[in-house]
């Protein structure tokens, strides 16, 4: 069983930043990609960004690119999305996920383990 744990939401005026974290702990957690996701009220969770388990390739959602980046840090079993130029359809509740495998992929059920989210909020 794989325990994610994320923090670092919270309320931000437009064009301000935050970064949000994720630590994973039990099973190992290194082999594995790793995924954000969001979703805002009245809609369904939607891909974010998503990191291979070595770190050397990233993938995001075409409404973020250039705005938002994910990292990890293996060594303290934690990936990071560090949010710039916030905007107010960016608010939702972020999740973390663990894939099931070392490749990143874009689809929820690629992902086997969930984070409980942690709440966006952009104003204008």
């Amino acid at each position: 069983q794989v325990q994610l744990v994320e923090s670092g939401g919270g309320l931000v005026q437009a064009g301000g930043s935050l970064r949000l974290s994720c630590v994973a702990s039990g099973r190992t957690y290194i082999a594995y990609a790793m995924g954000w996701f969001r979703q805002a009220p009245g809609k369904e969770r939607e891909f974010v960004a998503a990191i291979t388990w070595s770190g050397g390739s990233t993938v995001y959602a075409d409404s973020v690119k250039g705005r938002f980046t994910i990292s990890r840090v293996n060594a303290k079993n934690t990936v990071y999305l560090q949010m710039n130029s916030l905007k107010p359809e960016d608010t939702a509740v972020y999740y973390c996920a663990q894939s099931r495998g070392s490749e990143y992929s874009l689809k929820i059920e690629d992902y086997r383990y969930w984070g409980q989210g942690t709440q966006v909020t952009v104003s204008s």
